[in-house]
């Protein structure tokens, strides 16, 4: 089931057999998170990465007395502190269940031994790239798009955001306030 899951997440980059997948889930754990559990503290050196099958998580960075939410990674896709994970080095950035949630869990170790494998290699590579590409797209956007014109996307692109995830993290991941947001949905 946890292997289907994840070739129909990554079908869209790269088509692998489902005996791949099944491969990668031997490879984890299923792990759960309450809502506003800590994953991964600012300090720390990542250790694992995670598939969410269900719920939200985020990642957040330490600013000025507050956490700014640098990105919201919602179920069928994975969630980490990639840079700590690949760096091996602690972070400022932490790791926060944003919804209860259950996860596939990769730890460090075992990625090392899935990119050994040439199925493995092009789906981490791949996976990197999709990550890269999307977070240079989220900071052209709030370079050069509106509050408004990037909460429409986000809007467009998962509807069900405002339901599911607190306002004050949609505002930071914007780049705005929660008043700004307020008036904003309220203008819709």
């Amino acid at each position: 089931m946890n292997e289907l899951k994840l070739k129909q997440s990554f079908d869209k980059y790269f088509e692998a057999p489902i005996e791949v997948w099944k491969g990668f889930t031997d490879f984890c754990d299923e792990v759960k998170f309450k809502k506003n559990e800590t994953i991964k503290p600012t300090g720390q050196t990542e250790k694992n990465a995670y598939f969410i099958l269900e719920g939200a998580c985020g990642v957040f960075l330490w600013k000025e007395n507050n956490f700014v939410c640098l990105d919201i990674v919602l179920e069928n896709n994975f969630f980490a502190d990639h840079m700590s994970l690949i760096t091996e080095q602690p972070s400022p950035l932490e790791t926060l269940a944003l919804e209860n949630t259950t996860a596939l869990k990769i730890t460090a170790t075992n990625i090392v031994k899935l990119k050994q494998s040439p199925f493995g290699n092009i789906l981490f590579l791949l996976g990197a790239e999709n990550s890269f590409v999307e977070k240079q797209q989220q900071q052209i956007d709030l370079l050069t798009k509106t509050a408004e014109q990037r909460y429409e996307e986000l809007m467009c692109k998962n509807p069900e955001l405002i339901q599911r995830i607190a306002q004050k993290h949609i505002a930071s991941y914007l780049g705005i306030t929660t008043q700004s947001l307020s008036r904003i949905r309220n203008n819709r």
